[in-house]
């Protein structure tokens, strides 16, 4: 149940961040809307792990594997979402990847989520 609930909790704080982020970019030009999404996903995974960590979903050693796996997963998301952005679909799902980078990094690191 923890790894559902951390697999969320990374995904929609993810999401939300690089959303508002590039809403905040878009107010200064085409250009910053991308930089401005980029950054407020990272910033969101960032904040999501340590959140994760706080709340004891998981241990404080696997902070950084964690961050690391879901700025990979943002890294494959953003581009998808970008490229699909014109449908509501794809840019929801892809958020998804972030959660899943997430997952990924703790299982191959040798810090677990707490079961």
């Amino acid at each position: 149940m923890k790894h559902l609930t951390l697999f969320t909790l990374v995904s929609v704080f993810t999401g939300a961040a690089a959303v508002v982020a590039s809403m905040v970019g878009a107010s200064f030009g085409h250009h910053a809307l991308f930089a401005g999404a980029i950054l407020g996903g990272f910033a969101g995974v960032t904040a999501a792990i340590r959140l994760s960590a706080t709340f004891r979903l998981i241990e404080p050693a696997a902070v950084w594997p964690g961050i690391l796996g879901g700025w990979i997963g943002f890294l494959i998301a953003a581009p998808l979402a970008a490229a699909n952005a014109h449908t509501p679909v794809i840019p929801l799902l892809s958020i998804g990847l972030v959660g899943a980078g997430t997952l990924a990094a703790m299982r191959i690191s040798p810090h677990k989520p707490k079961s």
